[in-house]
């Protein structure tokens, strides 16, 4: 007998202050359910609208074994396809469905995949500081809780926070975080070689641009790391100009890391069979869940270009967990980011805040232990949730103001 989608819920959280989408997947036995990460943590009410008012009534009564065509249905079923909104939510339910199979095989998911391939997964964290000797401290800290890779920023992107336009800014510009690209990249630069001469080599360093600078900009700044041997530099260019790596590839040994706005196979394909990154790091709720995920790994892996998932607060343990499920049966992975979902340890509370919510409404997290993060063993992802719990911390629908980005002119700048 056929087991079938019975019904499709959505659990809207945000235990830290995030807005969190996990959906949940019934079926026709009674006790069988499946949870998978839908974030998008800026559009939540949009992506429930289609996974109630659109997938709902498309999949109930659906063999559940079926993950691949039911997830081209979805892919396919609105005729347009390939956008943030429209993935996340098939993510969702992509990802409940993986982890109904490895419940029904009474399996942990990696073991679907062709079994582990590394005993647990190295991690790289966040340093963040308002100056050298403040960053230093908290690599110092990552290096005495076992962290091999640290990814390093001076006070965000290169801008401040959201505030009212600055006196140089155009009588009447309107107000945002406003970037300083010059000054960023003098300062990072700098920061490197502080970072290297207090802390040695003997650590790997990333940063993250996070797409914010114009072509030359870039190149100045690709030139001016090449010294200070970074494991990576992440989001160089923008999205919508990804042909600037042609040119800036040959610059610098520097390796290069994108990806975590992809939506579209067509936006990394090329990226990989001309070896222009030499890491990937999709956001795999955006670009539709586990599925198409393992695809982009596989084909990566031909090419000899590495995987890092992006792992933000803004992804749900689900999701964290869906992440080092792929990266334990995966040979190109080298470092998965992570946000500190781990239970309570004091070091890291010091650099990431505390966790007690969060653990309180999701159970089954991967644990962290000296730099590495390991799957628990239960069938599935392993992750359940706490509705009661999850329901004392509701999303909200502030205007996002972070993304507001502007160079000094008062022009929008990617964010």
């Amino acid at each position: 007998m056929n087991i079938t989608i019975r019904d499709i819920t959505v659990i809207n959280t945000a235990p830290e202050g995030i807005n969190l989408v996990v959906v949940k997947v019934l079926t026709s036995e009674p006790e069988l359910y499946g949870l998978g990460c839908a974030t998008f943590a800026y559009r939540h009410l949009a992506v429930e609208q289609i996974l109630i008012d659109y997938f709902k009534p498309l999949l109930v009564g659906r063999d559940v074994s079926n993950i691949e065509e039911i997830w081209r249905l979805m892919s396919f079923n609105a005729y347009w396809r390939n956008g943030p909104i429209l993935n996340n939510a098939m993510s969702g339910i992509d990802m409940a469905l993986w982890d109904i199979k490895g419940k029904m095989a009474n399996m942990p998911l990696y073991q679907l995949f062709g079994g582990k391939v590394r005993e647990g997964v190295a991690v790289y964290r966040h340093a963040d500081g308002a100056d050298l000797d403040e960053i230093c401290d908290n690599i110092q800290k990552y290096k005495e809780s076992g962290i091999k890779c640290i990814r390093c920023q001076l006070g965000g992107y290169g801008g401040g926070g959201y505030s009212k336009a600055p006196a140089s800014a155009p009588k009447g510009a309107m107000d945002g975080v406003y970037l300083d690209s010059k000054s960023y990249i003098r300062d990072t630069v700098k920061l490197f070689e502080g970072i290297r001469n207090k802390v040695g080599y003997d650590v790997d360093l990333c940063h993250d641009v996070h797409e914010r600078l114009d072509y030359p900009d870039a190149m100045r700044l690709l030139k001016g790391l090449e010294p200070y041997q970074l494991a990576f530099l992440e989001d160089l260019v923008p999205l919508e100009n990804l042909h600037w790596l042609e040119g800036l590839r040959p610059l610098s040994s520097t390796p290069l890391a994108l990806g975590e706005l992809f939506n579209n196979p067509v936006e990394w394909k090329s990226l990989i069979e001309k070896h222009l990154i030499d890491y990937i790091r999709i956001h795999i709720s955006q670009i539709g869940g586990i599925s198409p995920a393992r695809k982009v790994q596989i084909f990566a892996e031909q090419y000899g270009v590495n995987i890092s998932w992006h792992g933000p607060g803004d992804l749900s343990p689900v999701g964290h967990a869906a992440n080092v499920h792929i990266d334990i049966a995966s040979s190109n992975v080298r470092y998965q980011e992570w946000s500190g979902t781990e239970p309570p340890n004091k070091v890291i509370q010091e650099l990431s805040g505390p966790k007690e919510a969060l653990l309180d409404v999701f159970n089954g997290l991967p644990q962290y232990s000296e730099g590495y993060v390991y799957p628990n063993e239960r069938p599935g992802l392993g992750i359940t949730v706490n509705e009661k719990e999850a329901a004392k911390y509701p999303c909200t629908k502030e205007t996002t103001v972070w993304t507001q980005t502007r160079r000094f002119d008062g022009t929008m700048q990617q964010p």
